[in-house]
């Protein structure tokens, strides 16, 4: 213990094994030791005390659109990074698409890591992207480092990453699952949502109509089709409609390698609440109803929704109009995901512990970092957040560190107020004080 540099001091941290009072001895970045809270402070370690406040693992959100290079007007690595470190988030890993160039080969790889390098608060990955032409750049791409692929089932919304056909998904879908790499899928059918209502004007109810729940139904089930017949290891984005959860269930348990994710906005946002003309609170797929939100809850708690993820996708607030049918749809979560998804837990009778297994250790594994992050443990880095998780705050949107502030959650009270953020034994943010940018651009290993 002579090469330990701090400690970490609460009566509540959140470990593997539950939460209880404990020392945290971090060296080298790494997390050292997990000890007694009252435990001999090492010779020349630095001790800092957080009382009754809960220390627990940083977040890692593995669904991000920074837009970095390119639209970033929309967002950017700078801002976006910021307002992750300031809602706990301590890993984020970005999305492929929304930025000009898109990932979807190694050179637009590294002109993205080249743009992020020198703007990342907090550690950063990246996804690739698979598009209908794109399939000789799959293999390069997971083996320059990217965590997984994503694609579209029906159109994305901007023109150069194109939507996969059956045989497209087939086709790398099979290419993925030879180098046993993870295909991540925006999940909405083009023929569902061709044959749906073209409503368009101020009223949610009519804009939900255009995209419904068989939408997402009907592409899951494709999907897992696809993927029991390949061997593919599938993982299902932004999950909205509960309607789907008796197939993901079924196919989980018949050995489909399949994962799922849901979204703040889903647990915490319901249809009925959507105001005329709110189009902060359009996405794809939409917020439901409560009813829905409930069975998600359900799914979340019971295994067959496995992680829970944010799905930032900002804009300028010019694109958000009134009119539902040609807003943005996208809801910017980062700073926010965190108190959210505590807020509506605590009612629910959930912990912090599972908010923790939500939103750090399962995101951890999906993506192969649950050696390096998503558990206060020893050899884990040493990134943190520090909550107080009885405290209260009003969102105010001009103290969002977002790009845009443009926010769903404006005027919500939410518990629990994020005191600190930690990456890799450094302080990054305090009470709205930011370090300059610490993060490192990470890349697959396993």
């Amino acid at each position: 213990m002579s090469d330990v540099e701090l400690v970490l001091r609460s009566t509540r941290v959140i470990t593997p094994e539950g939460t209880r009072p404990a020392s945290v001895a971090v060296s080298g970045g790494k997390i050292a030791a997990v000890l007694p809270h009252d435990a001999e402070l090492p010779e020349g370690a630095r001790l800092e005390d957080f009382g009754d406040d809960v220390l627990m693992p940083g977040l890692v959100d593995t669904h991000v659109h920074v837009n970095d290079p390119g639209r970033t007007e929309w967002e950017g690595f700078w801002t976006a990074t910021r307002a992750a470190a300031a809602g706990g988030i301590t890993t984020l890993v970005d999305m492929p698409l929304n930025s000009l160039p898109p990932t979807t080969t190694v050179d637009n790889l590294r002109t993205k890591q080249e743009v992020a390098a020198a703007k990342a608060h907090i550690d950063v990955g990246f996804w690739g992207g698979a598009l209908p032409d794109n399939v000789k750049d799959l293999r390069p791409l997971h083996d320059a480092g990217v965590f997984g692929f994503k694609c579209f089932l029906s159109p994305s919304g901007v023109d150069e990453f194109p939507h996969l056909n059956g045989d497209q998904l087939a086709t790398s879908m099979a290419e993925i699952a030879g180098f046993d790499g993870l295909l991540i899928v925006h999940a909405e059918d083009p023929h569902e949502l061709d044959v749906a209502p073209n409503n368009s004007g101020p009223k949610y109810n009519d804009y939900l109509a255009t995209r419904p729940r068989v939408s997402e139904d009907t592409a899951i089930k494709g999907l897992i089709d696809t993927a029991k017949r390949i061997g593919a290891r599938v993982h299902i984005l932004h999950l909205s409609s509960s309607d789907a959860l008796p197939l993901i269930a079924a196919a989980k348990a018949e050995g489909v390698k399949l994962t799922v994710e849901t979204c703040p906005h889903y647990l915490t946002l319901t249809a009925e609440e959507v105001p005329d003309g709110a189009s902060e609170f359009k996405c794809c797929p939409p917020i439901r109803e409560a009813a829905n939100q409930d069975l998600l809850w359900e799914a979340l708690v019971d295994g067959t929704i496995d992680c829970v993820v944010t799905d930032h996708s900002p804009s300028t607030a010019d694109l958000k109009t009134n009119d539902f049918a040609t807003a943005w749809g996208g809801i910017s979560g980062l700073q926010l995901s965190l108190s959210a998804i505590w807020t509506e837990a605590r009612k629910r009778g959930h912990s912090l512990e599972d908010v923790v297994r939500w939103m750090s250790s399962r995101t951890s594994e999906l993506v192969g970092l649950d050696d390096r992050k998503g558990a206060i443990a020893v050899g884990r880095d040493a990134d943190f957040a520090v909550l107080a998780p009885e405290e209260t705050f009003t969102v105010d949107p001009a103290e969002l560190q977002h790009r845009n502030r443009v926010t769903a959650y404006a005027g919500k009270t939410l518990h629990g107020v994020v005191r600190s953020t930690w990456l890799r034994g450094e302080r990054i943010v305090a009470g709205g004080e930011f370090t300059d940018p610490q993060g490192k651009l990470l890349e697959r290993t396993k």
